[in-house]
């Protein structure tokens, strides 16, 4: 190990070289888990519950995967009924992450027949008629997170 993969960076010096485009996600060691993530212009946190060992001091991966899906969710939606003067006052987006058995089946013990779902229910607030809100609920599912997360990804790792 050399003195630069020793060192430890403090968030604050970290959040200052996050170039645009970028997110920097770093241990703190406050907790077993807690995370500082960040990406040039906002400091967030992440970590595990108590029960799993965590201190709770922020979201979980899962937690803020689905905040990442609901948020553009809801941002697409507005975004759409506002070019159209919908009068669409507000969107609010429940989720939830589980892991479901793909389908019946006798072997069902077996990791690979386990499948994630997320359970996505859409609030459309304000006076929409159904064809609009219809339209609404088709084009949440086109919002570019919910398509790179349906789509195939390749993420790529390499060590600093």
């Amino acid at each position: 190990m050399n003195d630069r993969s020793a060192m430890k960076h403090d968030s604050r010096s970290l959040q200052a070289s996050v170039e645009a485009g970028t997110v920097v996600v770093a241990s703190t060691g406050e907790t077993a888990f807690s995370q500082s993530l960040m990406d040039g212009r906002h400091i967030l946190a992440a970590d595990e519950p108590v029960s799993a060992g965590g201190g709770d001091r922020g979201p979980g991966p899962y937690e803020l995967l689905l905040m990442s899906l609901g948020s553009c969710t809801s941002m697409t939606v507005q975004m759409y009924a506002a070019r159209k003067n919908w009068p669409l006052e507000q969107v609010v987006v429940r989720l939830r992450h589980s892991r479901v058995h793909a389908e019946d089946c006798e072997n069902c013990e077996r990791p690979s027949s386990m499948i994630d779902r997320i359970d996505k229910n859409i609030e459309l607030i304000g006076p929409l008629d159904a064809a609009q809100r219809s339209r609404l609920a088709e084009i949440a599912d086109h919002c570019p997170v919910h398509r790179t997360l349906t789509s195939k990804i390749e993420i790529r790792t390499t060590l600093a």
